[in-house]
C-alpha cells in the first residue's frame, strides 16, 4: 500500500476555488476533518474506555467495603505504617479521597493512563482502519493531535471520576472532616480540597510521561498491546532505578524520580521545590515523546 494511505490523491481544485492552492477538492478543508467530539464518542463505545472509566468508578467502592470488613486487629497491634495510613482514611471524606489518591497513583493510574494513549493509534492499525482514515483524506498531523487531545481528555476524566468518587462515597460515609496526613498538621476542609486539587493537578502533570512515552510507542508498532505495556514496563523500569542510590545525580534525570513529590503538597508549610523540578521534568519528557511521535508518524509508510 505505502504511501497511497495518505491524504494525496484528492482530484484538483478548479482555479479560484480555496483548495486550489494545495490541489484539493473543492470546500476540502482540513480542519473539518476527524472532530473532536466524532473521535470523542467513537472512543466511549469502546469496551477498554467504559471498562476503564468504570473501575475508577468502583475502585474507591471496592475500597470502602474492604475498610467495613475489616477488623484490622493484627494492623494494629503490629502498628505498621500502612496501618496509619487506613485509621486516617476513615477519618472523613477527604482523608479517604487522599487514600485511594495513595494507593492507586504508582501503578493503576498509570496502566489507565497508558491504556488511553498506548491503545488509541496502534489498534488502528492492528484493525487495518488507519490507512482508510488517512485516505478520507485527513491530514496525518491532524489525526495524530486529534487521537492525541481525546486520550489525554479520557485520563483527566478518569483521575477526576476516581477522586469524585472517593470524595462522594468517603464524606456520606465518615463525613466532611479535616484533612490530616502523617507530614503535616491538620488541614481544615476547605484549605484540604484544595491541596487535594492541587495533587490532582501534578498528579496530572507527571502522568503526562507515560501519555507520551505509551503515545510514540503507539505510533512505532502496530501492537496496542505492546505500546501499553512498553510504556508500562519503562516506567516500572525507571521507578526501580530510581531506588539504586548508587546512581547519584543521574536519579534526577529520572521521568520518576519527582513522581510522589505531590507529598509537598500536604506539608506545613507546602514544599514546592520538587514540585517544580517534577513538573518541567515532566513536560520536558512528554514534548520530547510527543515531538518524536509526530516526526515519526508523518514519515510513516501506513500499509495497514
Amino acid at each position: 500500500m505505502g504511501e497511497t494511505s495518505t491524504s494525496a490523491g484528492t482530484r484538483p481544485a478548479a482555479a479560484g476555488t480555496p483548495g486550489a492552492s494545495v490541489g484539493a477538492a473543492a470546500g476540502y478543508r482540513p480542519s473539518a476533518t476527524l472532530p473532536f467530539r466524532a473521535e470523542f464518542r467513537r472512543q466511549a463505545s469502546r469496551r477498554r474506555t467504559q471498562l476503564a472509566l468504570g473501575f475508577m468508578v468502583l475502585l474507591p467502592l471496592i475500597i470502602l467495603i474492604a475498610f467495613q470488613f475489616d477488623t484490622g486487629d493484627d494492623d494494629r497491634r503490629s502498628g505498621g505504617e500502612f496501618s496509619s495510613l487506613v485509621e486516617l482514611a476513615t477519618s472523613g471524606g477527604l482523608n479517604f479521597t487522599l487514600f485511594s489518591i495513595f494507593v492507586s497513583a504508582s501503578f493503576l493510574l498509570v496502566v489507565v493512563v497508558a491504556l488511553f494513549c498506548g491503545d488509541t493509534v496502534a489498534s488502528e492499525a492492528s484493525w487495518g482502519s488507519l490507512r482508510y482514515l488517512l485516505a478520507v483524506p485527513i491530514p496525518r498531523a491532524r489525526l495524530l493531535a486529534v487521537k492525541l487531545v481525546v486520550a489525554l481528555t479520557y485520563s483527566a476524566l478518569a483521575l477526576l471520576l476516581l477522586a469524585g468518587t472517593a470524595l462522594l462515597v468517603g464524606t456520606l460515609r465518615y463525613g466532611w472532616s479535616p484533612l490530616r496526613s502523617t507530614v503535616a498538621a491538620q488541614l481544615d476542609p476547605a484549605e484540604g480540597l484544595l491541596r487535594l486539587l492541587g495533587v490532582l493537578g501534578y498528579l496530572a502533570v507527571v502522568l503526562l510521561v507515560v501519555a507520551g512515552l505509551a503515545f510514540l510507542l503507539s505510533v512505532i508498532t502496530d501492537a496496542a498491546l505492546g505500546a501499553v505495556g512498553g510504556a508500562v514496563l519503562l516506567w516500572i523500569l525507571s521507578s526501580i532505578l530510581d531506588q539504586i542510590t548508587a546512581l547519584g545525580v543521574v536519579r534526577n534525570f529520572l521521568p520518576t524520580h519527582y513522581a510522589n513529590a505531590w507529598l509537598g503538597l500536604l506539608s506545613t508549610p507546602v514544599q514546592t521545590d520538587d514540585l517544580v523540578r517534577g513538573a518541567f521534568s515532566a513536560i520536558c519528557y512528554a514534548t520530547l515523546f510527543w515531538g518524536l511521535a509526530f516526526w515519526r508518524f508523518t514519515r510513516k509508510d501506513v500499509t495497514s
